[in-house]
């Protein structure tokens, strides 16, 4: 089961599940997972959602009880900071797995992952957003940065940098401006290569919900024949790995110790005309009892132990506070 909305359509969708058409796919951080839905898209209205049943299911590995703490969080910055001044990194993207127990919200109330869902789509109406349940698992996540949207019609390319988290009421500094422009630098090195029409917007602030961030519209004409290698290489940007991407995705595996399973990754969803591929941030896997909330954050130099948690408290609301108990 699927149910998802694009960025700023009132129309929800979800897959009929018809044989041999292949039309959603979900890829892991590592790209070694991938969750297909295959059939053709149809409508689905929001009483329809709210009639369906997706109740999460005991974990059968071990839950890690061990909660994230500020303490060992900033030890891990420590570490990111280490390896990118042995390495002469400009940034690492850390991320944290937060254990989110639904006993501490209420305990007399249980989760309704369908509400949940049409709640998100409303605090987030310019994001994508989804739901699934497949082989067991359940994810439910939403967010604005796209990875590329290819128009069929005119081989039209789309792409943006994103990166920099600020609260709304905060003026941004040279630590977000510089990990900004590092990720603006590394997506126009790989369009250059396969455009030569390439056209680079202003950067600008985008909002979304409780926070903002810094981004940068790339459009280009390229060859069909070229999607796929665009976005093998475009995968995982700095705004979610760092770069040089292999190096720092090396150093991600040896400070994080969990694996990001389906974050960072991304999702495709093919239509009649448009090819897009959404970046799969600000998601969480559920369980019966409990959930992974995943966050993450562009750690530099100039990173604040302090400032750095507090950034991704306020990035893992954006799924906590939406989730409904009745």
């Amino acid at each position: 089961m699927l149910i998802f909305k694009l960025p700023d359509h009132d129309v929800f969708h979800t897959v009929d599940n018809a044989s041999g058409i292949n039309n959603v796919s979900f890829v892991s951080f590592d790209t070694k997972t991938i969750l297909d839905f295959k059939g053709n898209l149809k409508e689905i209205s929001r009483g329809e959602i709210e009639t369906l049943s997706i109740v999460p299911k005991n974990k059968s590995s071990l839950i890690e009880i061990g909660k994230e703490t500020p303490e060992s969080y900033g030890r891990k910055i420590s570490q990111a900071k280490d390896f990118i001044e042995k390495n002469d990194l400009k940034k690492l993207v850390l991320s944290r797995r937060k254990l989110l127990m639904y006993l501490d919200i209420d305990s007399q109330k249980k989760l309704s992952l369908t509400k949940s869902f049409l709640k998100f789509t409303d605090s987030y109406a310019n994001a994508f957003c989804y739901l699934f349940e497949k082989n067991g698992e359940i994810w439910m996540g939403g967010f604005s940065e796209i990875l590329g949207k290819f128009d069929k019609r005119n081989n039209s390319f789309e792409t943006m940098s994103l990166a920099g988290t600020l609260p709304l009421d905060e003026n941004w500094t040279d630590k977000e401006v510089e990990e900004q422009k590092a990720v603006t630098e590394y997506i126009q090195s790989i369009l250059r290569k396969f455009s030569s029409n390439l056209k680079v917007s202003s950067t600008k602030d985008l909002i979304s919900g409780n926070i903002k961030h810094l981004k940068t519209d790339f459009s280009a004409e390229i060859s069909p024949e070229s999607l796929d290698k665009i976005i093998s290489e475009l995968h995982p940007t700095p705004a979610v790995c760092g770069f040089p991407k292999d190096l720092c995705a090396q150093g991600i595996k040896s400070i994080e110790h969990f694996n990001r399973e389906l974050y960072a990754g991304y999702i495709k969803v093919e239509t009649e005309d448009f090819i897009y591929y959404f970046v799969n941030l600000r998601c969480a896997s559920f369980f019966k009892n409990y959930a992974f909330l995943f966050v993450g954050g562009g750690i530099t130099l100039k990173s604040d132990a302090q400032k750095e948690w507090q950034e991704t408290e306020l990035k893992s609301l954006a799924v906590q506070n939406n989730l409904v108990f009745e």
